[in-house]
């Protein structure tokens, strides 16, 4: 579905990747030419939206000159060549600062890139700078980080959403054309869906965690945020380091719109417009399926016990030792997180195991299953509560409903724009069966609109 230009716009809103190196590759624009755009509208939006946190316009600048010239030379490293990207804050790279968005690593400097931004650079990619961070990207709102909050590009006092706050506010305003983020919990496809952007996380693994701050082990994934479906899956292809192979089709699609309120309780009018983009998407082939009910307390309960303990693994040496570093509202979670028995950890874990057997038996039956991203839409920034249907919820719980479960079984799922609600955008997501990450992203890249 079409959207209108959030009031925060860069040059990159809407931008198609594939259209923008057809020009480099034309010699109507340079990557020169493209990144000065994209710092200059970080110098003018940055103040507003707080998406990017560490910039080096000279260092990005001369990637973006070696880009030109080695096109001019005949050496051209693929379709991210000399496209600005932007990075996660809790993503390594040796030549920005990279705080995690915390205070423990204020000014840091890692000694080397992780492995999917090295793949980035391999592939041409002019690295711009790095994005906000929720601290440790243990929260999903974005507004509590050693850099303050992001701030949504369609309304400056509302959250982005999070964990990859930065990012998603980077591509949906236009400063940027991609981004890298990082999801844990739903942490690419929330910011994505409440800023207007296509959010995908891939399937557990799929793409390598090495110089990626952890959050969660068994729940981390790496993955883009763009404009359109082609442009996030050619980000993905470079950073998995594969070519995404399509697959021909030898029946009808089967996919499952997931019954309302199966995760909690929906925004109505949001459930419906989102329905009706399913619909529009996949038309006939879109049926109620009521089969993942039985499953969500299990669900919401293995990833709770998993997730906690996980983080306060990472995290326990800071927590005795400087606990005062932490934002107060992370300390307070890793304060719960430190609670999780041994014994609960290992029912997780097989709770986990059995769930993911579930899930492949699920989608026998199933191409696809489809809900909304978050079921709400972007609340005011340190808003804890929201009213739903009315409820009064818990906001963090609320925009995490629809997309952990995911995460937990480690299936391919992707946020798409399905248009404004209130003036606020809101997003599809679409589900795919455990490394069905091609299948999914050629398939959506050939039906879903643009959504500019």
């Amino acid at each position: 579905m079409s959207l209108a230009k959030p009031v925060h716009a860069g040059p990159f809103h809407g931008q198609s990747v594939v259209a923008l190196a057809e020009d480099l590759r034309a010699g109507t624009l340079t990557s020169v030419q493209m990144t000065q755009a994209a710092l200059d509208s970080i110098e003018r939006l940055n103040p507003i939206l707080n998406a990017f946190v560490h910039v080096d316009a000279a260092v990005a600048l001369a990637q973006a000159h070696k880009a030109d010239a080695l096109l001019a030379q005949g050496t051209d490293l693929g379709p991210l060549h000399g496209i600005p990207v932007a990075i996660k804050d809790n993503i390594d790279t040796f030549d920005h600062i990279t705080t995690y968005g915390s205070a423990h690593f204020a000014g840091f400097r890692p000694s080397r890139d992780a492995l999917c931004v090295q793949r980035l650079r391999e592939a041409g990619a002019v690295v711009l700078g790095k994005t906000l961070t929720h601290e440790f990207a243990y929260g999903p709102t974005g507004d509590r980080s050693l850099h303050g909050a992001a701030r949504n590009p369609w309304n400056a006092s509302c959250i982005t959403g999070g964990s990859s706050a930065g990012s998603a506010a980077a591509v949906a305003s236009g400063m940027v054309p991609l981004a890298l983020g990082t999801d844990t919990g739903g942490s690419i496809r929330i910011p994505g869906a409440l800023c207007g952007a296509v959010g995908f996380k891939p399937s557990f693994a799929s793409v390598p965690l090495q110089g990626v701050f952890p959050l969660s082990a068994s729940l981390d994934h790496v993955g883009p945020i763009a404009n359109h479906v082609e442009d996030a899956r050619l980000l993905f292809e470079v950073v998995a380091g594969r070519t995404c192979k399509p697959s021909t089709p030898d029946r009808p699609l089967r996919v499952g719109w997931i019954t309302s309120g199966t995760f909690g309780p929906v925004d109505p009018a949001l459930e419906r417009q989102v329905k009706e983009a399913a619909q529009r998407l996949f038309g006939e082939s879109l049926h109620t399926t009521a089969q993942l009910e039985p499953l969500v307390a299990d669900m919401k309960e293995a990833l709770l016990a998993l997730q906690r303990a996980e983080a306060y693994n990472v995290h326990a040496k800071r927590m005795q030792q400087a606990p005062q570093r932490f934002d107060p509202e992370v300390r307070e979670r890793l304060e719960l997180s430190a609670e999780v028995r041994g014994w609960q950890y290992v029912r997780a874990q097989a709770k986990q195991t059995a769930l993911k057997a579930t899930m492949a038996r699920l989608f026998e039956h199933y191409d696809f299953l489809v809900s909304p991203s978050v079921p709400i839409t972007a609340t005011p920034i340190d808003a804890r509560e929201v009213h739903v249907a009315d409820q009064t919820l818990d906001v963090r719980a609320t925009v995490l409903s629809y997309t952990s479960a995911w995460n937990l079984t480690g299936l391919p799922a992707i946020s798409l724009p399905a248009g404004l609600l209130n003036g606020m955008p809101v997003g599809l997501q679409v589900i795919g069966a455990s490394g069905d990450d091609d299948r999914l992203l050629h398939l959506l890249a050939q039906r879903s609109p643009n959504p500019q």
